[in-house]
């Protein structure tokens, strides 16, 4: 999630040993806020999607094209950006990411017609691609050394926070004040985080040139493509079955518009719990991690059209659903970080695209199962692609393929 590229030579510029602690911490935060905006935006419609269908007198699939436009957008903007962009002051292309992102809020508050949300969504994308192409590895350029790590845990805690926080708010928000309301509070917010953002952080000239055959590279790796197959078949059960939660827990499970933001409220927070379950296993266990996660969101998913019948059985197998896919993301970016020790940059872009890829892929494809199916049926194929996961995991280990060692 930082460049898509090969750095040159050239190191990057330290910090101005001359800022105040305070203002460099600031500017940790402002990224980080940045991200966590980025995050909440992409994931703001999955609360709000019937709703916003109604409104527009589409289906809950065509309404799911919401999330799948900034998927695919990013993940083909993240490489490209990086490289129209590379000798741009990285202060300035953050300011004009977040600027677009804001744009892209407000243009889905007031659109008239759905075509207009989707054009908004396609800015949204080119945000994820762009912004996080650059932000997620300024962690050096705005601290002393001895901080890097911390600044960077913190400007990547912005994922979780946005998954946690994003669906809920924006559905309560949406609940009370209607969906469009949701989209101009989040404009709103972003263009503080600008304003933040343009204050706190220095320039920040361009120092690299980039290149993408390093790419190519990578995935003539074992243990690339094992992370590649992996996390296709989780984040695909994922999106393509969470995207769509609120139609099955209207459906299915008869739940009200005010009780859907505390059963997401309650998934989210056993993601954080799964976030912090999943960085503490993984890098021990990464194998047995991993299909652990893709296990627990498959039986979640499964029982759902059973047990999710009930009030009390939807909230636990949420809980469990969030516990599981908290600890995704983080089983994912170790697998890519550890399969490419020498290119990190590399591959944390290999794992950013893949994931919104899939991200788009999911949610595309439960839409269309939902169209001609049922919230049900798009629970349980989920949860079976999520089981293909464990048989994956346990032909890496059968194959004994050994990673490569850390310079």
């Amino acid at each position: 999630m930082s460049t898509a590229t090969a750095a040159s030579a050239q190191a990057p510029a330290p910090p101005d040993p001359g800022r105040p602690a305070l203002v460099s911490w600031l500017a940790v935060m402002s990224v980080m806020l940045g991200i966590f905006s980025i995050v909440t935006t992409e994931i703001l419609p999955i609360g709000l999607l019937t709703s916003i269908g109604s409104s527009f007198t589409i289906s809950d699939g065509m309404a799911g094209l919401m999330m799948t436009m900034p998927g695919f957008l990013a993940a083909v903007s993240a490489p490209l950006v990086t490289v129209a962009t590379g000798r741009i002051d990285r202060r300035v292309m953050l300011g004009v990411f977040t600027l677009l992102l804001a744009l892209a809020n407000f243009l889905a508050a007031i659109a008239p017609n759905y075509w207009l949300v989707l054009v908004s969504r396609v800015m949204v994308g080119v945000t994820i691609g762009g912004f996080w192409s650059i932000g997620a590895g300024l962690a050096d350029r705005l601290v002393p050394a001895a901080s890097v790590g911390r600044a960077t845990s913190v400007i990547f805690s912005a994922v979780p926070l946005g998954s946690v926080l994003g669906v809920p708010l924006g559905t309560l928000i949406g609940d009370i004040a209607g969906w469009r309301t949701a989209f101009l509070a989040m404009g709103g917010f972003t263009l503080a985080v600008l304003a933040l953002l343009l204050l706190v952080v220095p320039r920040l000239p361009s120092t690299q040139t980039s290149r993408l055959d390093v790419l190519g590279g990578m995935l003539r790796r074992v243990d690339t493509r094992f992370a590649l197959v992996m996390t296709f078949l989780v984040v695909l059960a994922h999106f393509g079955t969470y995207t769509y939660v609120t139609p099955f827990l209207e459906q299915v499970t008869h739940v009200s518009p005010a009780l859907v933001t505390v059963h997401l409220l309650l998934y989210g927070a056993a993601g954080i719990a799964g976030n912090f379950l999943g960085g503490s296993t993984v890098g021990r266990y990464p194998r047995a991690g991993f299909a652990a996660a893709a296990g627990l969101l498959a039986g979640a998913t499964l029982l759902l059209p059973v047990l999710g019948r009930s009030h009390a059985g939807a909230v636990a197998l949420l809980i469990v659903w969030g516990i599981a896919y908290g600890a995704v993301p983080v089983c994912s970016q170790t697998w890519f970080a550890k399969a490419s020790p020498d290119s990190p940059e590399a591959s944390s872009v290999l794992f950013t695209a893949s994931f919104q890829a899939t991200i788009s892929i999911g949610a595309l494809a439960g839409g269309a199962v939902l169209d001609h199916s049922s919230p049900s049926t798009v629970m349980v194929l989920g949860g079976l692609a999520a089981v293909l996961v464990v048989p994956v995991a346990w032909a890496h280990r059968a194959g004994t393929f050994r990673r490569p060692k850390a310079p």
